[in-house]
């Protein structure tokens, strides 16, 4: 009996220890490539095993919570059950990522004006190194972003260009971009942001017209490095958008 409870708790800690290693292993994937440790196809590609990992973690801390429920070995119970919690949540976490990145276009530049996009100027100087050029892919980008984001469209708002410039470039500092270029006299605005867990860089043009009595805000978000933002850009216009109609 001790021997088999012995074998049992191995097995159990096994599940628990490997569900935590690979936990800490996708959470460095990331924040090494933010900290520059290696590039991001490697933060990448140990993310991904990260999550196979979890997957394997998950079927075993699962057989091993039912064989301590049914050997009713209750102080291993715990265990099974923090190390599948941390394997669902990883492994879901990745899936979900993997899902988004094949229904999404694998493209990584979203205006709101496919036919003449907002350009870069200072921002250019930024983009020397980038894998992506800053040149707009044309009809070739345009049906994909339009097909996948058809929401995307410029914003008007019934507020002088001024008015609307300085809530642009208000709401660009609430987003936490990081400011490169402010010409109100043009009404045109150049930022950069970096997301969260991987710190990939991403360089943002906001464009400021008058429309009669309104004004049209066009933005554009473009990715350094990647073919595919999965949703990226897309979702950060919507944000912005979405807090800029908040001052209105």
């Amino acid at each position: 009996m001790l021997k088999e409870q012995n074998n049992i708790l191995i097995f159990v800690l096994t599940g628990f220890y490997l569900a935590i290693i690979l936990a800490i292993t996708a959470i460095l994937s990331g924040l090494g490539t933010r900290w520059s440790f290696w590039d991001f196809r490697a933060g990448l590609k140990i993310f991904r095993w990260a999550v196979y990992g979890e997957m394997a973690v998950f079927a075993l801390t699962l057989i091993s919570g039912i064989v301590v429920e049914y050997k009713q070995f209750q102080n291993m119970f715990t265990f099974s059950v923090i190390g599948f919690l941390i394997s669902v949540s990883v492994a879901g976490m990745g899936l979900k990522w993997m899902y988004i990145a094949k229904h999404v276009p694998a493209i990584h530049d979203i205006t709101t004006d496919t036919e003449n996009p907002p350009k870069f100027d200072l921002i250019l100087n930024l983009r020397k190194d980038a894998l992506n050029s800053s040149e707009y892919g044309g009809m070739e980008i345009s049906s994909q972003q339009e097909k996948a984001y058809p929401d995307i469209k410029p914003a008007l708002l019934e507020v002088t260009p001024e008015n609307a410039y300085k809530l642009c470039l208000k709401t660009a500092g609430e987003m936490g971009w990081d400011i490169v270029n402010a010409n109100a006299e043009k009404g045109f605005i150049e930022a950069t942001d970096r997301t969260f867990w991987f710190g990939f860089k991403d360089d943002i043009v906001i464009r400021v017209m008058p429309v009669d009595k309104s004004s049209r805000i066009d933005l554009r978000s473009v990715s350094r490095v990647g073919r595919s933002d999965v949703g990226t850009n897309a979702k950060r216009i919507r944000n912005f958008f979405k807090r800029l109609n908040k001052k209105i």
